[in-house]
């Protein structure tokens, strides 16, 4: 059952998606199986991962191949982007699909929906770039790229409405999936966990790039908390195969041989582990927000090349990384970035969650506000938009 009426097209419905990682792959599955409900039938393709996959999303290069993390990172693979960027603008513009939708990725998405755009391809921009955050004046290139903004927090579509760019908060989809209220000794049940020892969530990313800038780290840290927590246990989830056989590598390093047996590597179910966990170290980025929604202890790191962070650093004018901080407008988690990014700092912190963190009662029932505020049916919110400028160019 469609909220629309669509008697107005002929043939398959052809809407183009390139999501770039892993977070950009649960929003595009989310937004396809809603759009298959008003457009059945319809062709998905582009650029996505296996969730969208599952949806029956064509996906013609593997998304693996976008995930890239830092400035530096993507100078090393520019030729090789821009080549995967114009085909798929070649392939868009001889076969126009109804409609683009780009997810995430703004440094590779932005440039091909400004030339989508001009075109005659309708498009839309789905996760705002943190243009709020630092480089304000990319405004005027996202208003000549893109026909809609649909953003996940609401601060950010107030930033867009200040500059006339036509925007919707749809919330997030995590918001919506995630109970406002979960059962940790399940979790710990079905993971194999100890139910009464202490659990740190070690989430060092999903990108190669971060589990080799945090991934030691990250061991190092739970390494110092056994010296006081003797009978704690770590839970990794891995967000693929590529990436456990990364973490199985620095497992197997001699540092970390007194860890090795107390690191449990599982496959994905990122949410239960973190529910399992007594608290979470984690990296900036999507898991951050799914440890709020959780209502778990955090403790946020990350680092980036120096050259990266140099130029970021000059750029960024955002209080905070962390979304559990800026949505709170306050520091409510601990965040470590780049040189701040020690084991010393790391294991102090997450020591501190451990022993029981007196303002935590105060910081989950916030956590549990933004949780609420967050909750608007994503997906379906998102589908609507599209539907309707859809409908529209049939209608005009």
């Amino acid at each position: 059952m469609t909220d629309l009426n669509y008697p107005f097209y002929k043939g398959p419905l052809r809407i183009g998606i390139v999501a770039g990682e892993a977070s950009g792959d649960i929003l595009g599955s989310g937004l396809i199986k809603s759009l298959k409900v008003r457009f059945p039938g319809a062709v998905f393709e582009g650029i996505g991962g296996p969730l969208m996959e599952v949806e029956g999303f064509n996906s013609h290069v593997p998304m693996e191949r976008l995930s890239v993390m830092g400035l530096v990172e993507v100078i090393g693979r520019l030729r090789e982007l821009l080549g995967v960027r114009k085909q798929l603008f070649n392939y868009f513009t001889q076969t126009p699909p109804h409609i683009f939708i780009g997810i995430d990725a703004p440094d590779f998405n932005l440039e091909l929906e400004n030339k989508l755009k001009q075109a005659g391809i309708t498009t839309v921009h789905y996760v705002s770039p943190s243009v709020w955050a630092w480089r304000q004046n990319r405004v005027k290139k996202i208003a000549q790229s893109v026909d809609h903004m649909l953003t996940l927090l609401p601060f950010e579509a107030a930033f867009y409405q200040q500059h006339q760019v036509p925007v919707t908060f749809v919330g997030h989809p995590l918001a919506d999936e995630i109970p406002l209220y979960s059962d940790q000794v399940a979790a710990r049940q079905e993971l194999q966990l100890p139910a009464n020892k202490p659990v740190v969530a070690l989430l060092p990313g999903s990108r190669g790039s971060e589990i080799k800038q945090l991934g030691q780290l990250f061991l190092a840290t739970f390494q110092r908390c056994l010296e006081q927590y003797s009978d704690a246990y770590a839970i990794l989830p891995c967000a693929n195969n590529a990436r456990k056989k990364q973490i199985e590598a620095l497992l197997s390093l001699p540092e970390n041989a007194t860890i090795k047996d107390r690191v449990k590597l599982v496959d994905g179910q990122a949410d239960q582990a973190m529910i399992a966990a007594d608290t979470v170290l984690v990296a900036s980025g999507t898991a951050t927000l799914q440890g709020m929604l959780l209502k778990r202890p955090m403790v946020m790191a990350y680092r980036l090349a120096p050259v990266t962070y140099q130029i970021l650093s000059w750029l960024v004018k955002a209080p905070y990384v962390a979304l559990p901080n800026l949505l709170a407008e306050q520091q409510v988690i601990p965040e470590y970035i780049q040189s701040a990014a020690t084991v010393d700092n790391l294991a102090q912190a997450t020591l501190a969650n451990l022993a029981g963190n007196n303002d935590w009662v105060e910081t989950e029932a916030l956590f549990l506000k933004l949780h609420q505020q967050l909750r608007c049916q994503a997906s379906e919110k998102a589908a609507r938009v599209v539907s309707q400028m859809i409908a529209d160019q049939f209608i005009k």
